[in-house]
């Protein structure tokens, strides 16, 4: 793990009407680690997600990525600076393949432009080539190399999820945002998942996590953020979270 920080997010605050939904947020998180931020329901975990990757502004708040500041002000723009992301429900485009739902994500890298697509000159075609191959590399890595060809929604539940995730890596991210993707899916699949994980880590990926499954999160992440009514009430270590009087008392509502 580097000494490098990859995200750094501070003072982030987000008010909808009345309701305030983020308050003094933030997190840092180092290059290559797996990251977790964790909270019962209503925490604001999705809410700081979707700050931090251009769905939604904040009201206020500093935002560096890889050590240079940067402004989560659109979706397509936070994929630019390096951050990939994935959601609670499976977004694929059901009607294309596995291969083309991948090269959709690597067209982010693309240089040709609206030109070279329509009158396909040499360059164009070579680097199509090149998104078609790393897309199917990437296929390969998550596991479901077999299925490049097949059209997307007739994957297993666990291979879209997959399938997501070959697609957020194609953009070449610094950091890999996964919004719950163990959501649905059974032992097996998590299990999978989990190795998977471990994977991209080892490539030197910085991953941060929204997951529900507390056990799979303890023991996969290297830190852990907490969030309680949009709120951090917890910072630390797997073992230091297990351990705080705070996050025990979010999660079974008392002193226990």
């Amino acid at each position: 793990m580097s000494d490098k920080v990859m995200l750094n997010i501070a003072g982030v605050n987000k008010r909808f009407g009345g309701l305030q939904a983020l308050t003094d947020v933030g997190i840092k998180i180092m290059q290559g680690q797996i990251y977790g931020l964790i909270g019962p329901n209503g925490a604001g975990k999705t809410t700081f997600f979707n700050v931090i990757t251009g769905l939604y502004q904040p009201d206020t708040g500093t935002f560096e990525l890889a050590g240079k500041p940067y402004s989560p002000s659109a979706p397509h723009e936070v994929a630019k600076a390096g951050i990939a992301r994935t959601f609670q429900n499976i977004r694929l485009f059901g009607e294309m393949t596995a291969l083309e739902n991948v090269m959709v994500g690597r067209h982010v890298r693309s240089h040709q432009g609206v030109f070279g697509a329509i009158f396909r000159h040499k360059a164009a075609r070579e680097e199509e080539a090149s998104i078609r191959a790393r897309a199917q590399e990437l296929l390969d890595f998550v596991g479901i190399g077999a299925f490049a060809n097949r059209t997307s929604k007739f994957l297993s539940y666990g291979d879209q999820r997959r399938l997501e995730i070959a697609r957020a890596l194609a953009t070449d991210p610094q950091l890999l945002a996964l919004d719950e993707p163990a959501a649905g899916m059974n032992a097996t699949e998590k299990l999978a998942l989990k190795e998977l994980l471990v994977k991209i880590k080892a490539q030197g990926k910085t991953v941060l996590l929204i997951e529900h499954d507390v056990k799979m999160m303890m023991s996969l992440c290297d830190r852990i953020t907490v969030l309680e009514y949009g709120k951090r009430i917890a910072e630390g270590l797997p073992a230091e979270i297990q351990s705080n009087q705070a996050v025990i008392d979010a999660y079974l509502g008392g002193s226990h």
